[in-house]
């Protein structure tokens, strides 16, 4: 995969009639988990740790920070936090996919300083099963 500009990377949520792309992102991030399952016993080889393939939790988090805009996805965004919804959400990274699921609005801050612009903060959790689609 080539350098990609960061401003590439979008989040975008499902507001019912298409995805929209979260207004005002600066910095996005996804961080995709595996949880272990540890299944070394006296035997081990070695003593070496041995895993139990397939056998963890897996999950998935996004974040984002940038600039409030009080457009229609900070609504959409406000609202699934409010309600405890789990909509479904898009990451695309270019030139590697878009990943897409239901996530939860887990956090969402908003900040600013008197002589700045308003700023807001969102963490996501995945809530089920992603997809993956390649480029």
């Amino acid at each position: 995969m080539a350098a990609q500009m960061g401003k590439d990377l979008l989040l975008k949520v499902d507001t019912g009639s298409g995805f929209a792309t979260v207004a005002g992102l600066r910095a996005t991030r996804i961080a995709f988990n595996a949880e272990t399952v540890d299944v070394t016993h006296v035997g081990s080889t070695g003593r070496w740790r041995e895993l139990l393939a397939g056998a963890g939790l897996r999950s998935a988090s996004i974040s984002g920070s940038g600039v409030f805009l009080d457009a229609s996805t900070d609504a959409t965004m406000r609202q699934a936090f409010f309600d405890g919804s789990v909509p479904i959400f898009q990451v695309i990274v270019p030139e590697f996919g878009t990943v897409e699921g239901a996530f939860q609005v887990t956090a969402l801050e908003y900040s600013g300083q008197h002589d700045g612009e308003a700023v807001y903060e969102v963490s996501l959790a995945s809530a089920g099963a992603l997809s993956f689609a390649a480029v």
